[in-house]
């Protein structure tokens, strides 16, 4: 199993809608290379920290990946991928990003070091570490 962040802004698309959605929620409009070729290498059963950008600037809650990458409904032109992802659960206490860069285990978390980018990978432990300072424990 892989262990990601991914990141998405609570005002076009929250945590709580993606709870919200029946089965799954589509995570498209990914425009970034990068972050496309994570989306692509995520596999179904892998799970995922969302965190909201711009607003609040916090890891929420955990969600799975349900549907591998697949080309992005959303794209007009260009080689995009989507990857669908359910809701577990809320994290007890959403974790903010100024305590993510106070925690010596977590300063080489790509969300410190590489900001910008959507998706990005995590470690086991820093994954691990994300929700013991949000008081959850692991699906």
């Amino acid at each position: 199993m892989n262990y990601w962040l991914i990141k998405s802004e609570p005002d076009e698309y929250s945590y709580q809608d993606l709870a919200a959605e029946a089965d799954a929620g589509r995570w498209t409009g990914v425009r970034n290379y990068a972050a496309r070729n994570h989306l692509r290498g995520m596999k179904k059963g892998d799970l995922a920290l969302f965190y909201h950008s711009r607003k609040g600037l916090e890891v929420v809650g955990i969600c799975e990946a349900v549907k591998e990458a697949y080309p992005d409904p959303t794209a007009e032109k260009g080689d995009w991928s989507a990857v669908d992802f359910k809701a577990i659960k809320p994290l007890k206490k959403p974790v903010p990003l100024s305590d993510i860069k106070a925690e010596p285990s977590l300063q080489e978390m790509p969300l410190v070091r590489i900001g910008r980018l959507s998706v990005m990978p995590v470690t086991k432990e820093e994954f691990e570490k994300v929700l013991e300072m949000g008081e959850t424990k692991h699906p």
